[in-house]
């Protein structure tokens, strides 16, 4: 029958009042613990099975009691079946077999969460232990523990709070998009950021290139990373939009054109161009009917209404003088794609921005150059101000001020409880509401006021003074290049 020896623990170094004893267990009584954290690549190798026949184990496994007397290896499984293979191999040759030592944790029978995050730590640093192993031990024994334990063992791994949502989102990655990303340098929220956008062409080299210039600037901040995101983020958003277009002109069953290939005539024509036989204009409306009622999407994801096949359907174009394309045609062309592209990207940089504002707001103490910037705005009372103010829109603010249910705040109770240390900062975060809405319009970035660069500037001084924590976008850069030398 198998035993169970104890021997007085011999770990120098250790300083806890409570160091379980390790006892020799019969490796025939030891399973796989359902919290092991390694779950791929779990079998010894030929080399471990080798020097297991030849010494058995030398350190240590831990296990924890199971309901049936069995006990459940957490760390150490793959030397417990080495030394299964070993003690049947001895058997057949007449030779003792042999036990093995464990240290048996009693107090973590029902503590899976704690159990896996042991388990955790103990394979994360082996070598072989896979990206997709650590990252879903990190989401179960996050989730399935006491917020105290949370608390700590995020600590001791090194992680932020959401960590178990992290890991989650992050396992959406393929292995080998795992290992560049860990390559890479991400941490476990670059990571779930990574996932979320991967199906845009080229993030992954983006965000990793992103990623470089910061680690560059040795400053420790993500300016460069956070602003790449954004605009991952609003393409990502753009692709979903149009896909939801899309469906809905499927399930209305009306058909949408594809772009004609290299050398191939298009004859389909949007109805602007065309006519009824009478000469009547057509419309989305009128052509319903038509077989050849079809659609294409423009930049902006509306749908062009179009016949796919005016000439078989009693169609007729409507004339139009035909003039040759020029030079400036090309140039309009391409000045059109660029404002389209800086629109989308103005729109994509107010996240960053506003996360940085809030930052600033929550600080323990507003910057100086930010009570500045405030208390002239509040006392020179600017048009973009005073317009502003005029709206009663205190939505913004509470959002910076991080009150809940932002959209149902009431200002006169929210200045009630704000404390004397928090004035300059609920002022300024007045301040910047009123900029935020002074700049919210798309086009904004083609032709920026002093005023509204001075308040961009203001957040690229703070950004770099805070490690680099902010940056801003191409598009805001571009924006306020003008107005550098006149604000310096």
């Amino acid at each position: 029958m198998a035993t169970a020896a104890s021997v007085p623990a011999d770990t120098p170094g250790i300083h806890e009042e409570n160091v379980p004893q390790y006892v020799y267990l019969d490796p025939a009584l030891i399973l796989r613990d359902e919290q092991n954290a390694r779950e791929h690549d779990t079998e010894p190798d030929q080399e471990l099975i080798a020097s297991v026949k030849e010494i058995g184990v030398q350190d240590a496994i831990s296990v924890r009691p199971l309901p049936d007397g069995t006990y459940g290896a957490f760390k150490g499984w793959r030397r417990v079946q080495a030394q299964q293979i070993a003690n049947a191999a001895a058997e057949e040759d007449g030779r003792p077999v042999r036990r093995i030592k464990a240290y048996v944790r009693d107090d973590l029978v029902g503590r899976d969460g704690w159990t896996r995050f042991l388990s955790l730590v103990e394979n994360k640093h082996r070598e072989g232990m896979s990206e997709r192993d650590i990252l879903r031990s990190q989401e179960l024994s996050l989730i399935d523990m006491s917020d105290i334990e949370r608390r700590q063992a995020a600590r001791a791994l090194g992680v932020g709070r959401n960590a178990a949502t992290h890991a989650k989102a992050a396992q959406r990655l393929d292995d080998a998009a795992l290992r560049r990303a860990a390559a890479g340098g991400m941490d476990l929220e670059q990571t779930a950021q990574l996932a979320e956008v991967e199906s845009i062409t080229g993030a992954e080299r983006r965000l990793l290139a992103a990623l470089r210039r910061d680690q560059e600037e040795g400053q420790g901040g993500r300016g460069h990373w956070d602003q790449e995101l954004a605009l991952l983020r609003a393409e990502h958003d753009y692709v979903a939009e149009r896909k939801k277009v899309l469906a809905k002109l499927e399930q209305e069953e009306i058909p949408v054109l594809r772009a004609a290939s290299w050398g191939e005539r298009d004859p389909s024509k949007p109805l602007s161009q065309l006519t009824t036989g009478l000469g009547n204009l057509l419309t989305e409306e009128n052509h319903r009917r038509c077989p050849g009622h079809s659609a294409r999407l423009d930049e902006e994801n509306r749908p062009v209404w179009h016949c796919a096949r005016p000439d078989e359907h009693g169609h007729k174009v409507r004339p139009q003088p035909k003039k040759p394309r020029t030079q400036e045609d090309e140039q309009r062309a391409e000045e059109r794609r660029k404002v389209i592209a800086c629109n989308r990207a103005w729109k994509a940089a107010i996240g960053p921005r506003r996360a940085f504002v809030t930052r600033l707001v929550r600080m323990k103490a507003l910057p100086d150059a930010a009570r500045v910037f405030a208390q002239d705005v509040l006392f020179t009372v600017p048009c973009f101000y005073s317009s502003w103010t005029d709206k009663h829109d205190f939505e913004t603010v509470a959002c910076f001020l991080g009150v809940k249910q932002p959209q149902n705040a009431d200002p006169a109770k929210t200045a009630a409880q704000l404390p004397k240390t928090r004035v300059a900062s609920a002022l300024f975060a007045h301040v910047a509401a009123a900029c935020e809405y002074d700049i919210r319009e798309p086009r904004t970035w083609s032709n920026l006021t002093e005023q509204q660069a001075r308040y961009l500037l203001l957040l690229e001084e703070l950004g770099q003074s805070d490690n680099g924590s902010y940056r801003l976008s191409e598009v805001e850069s571009q924006a306020v290049a003008s107005h550098r030398p006149a604000v310096a």
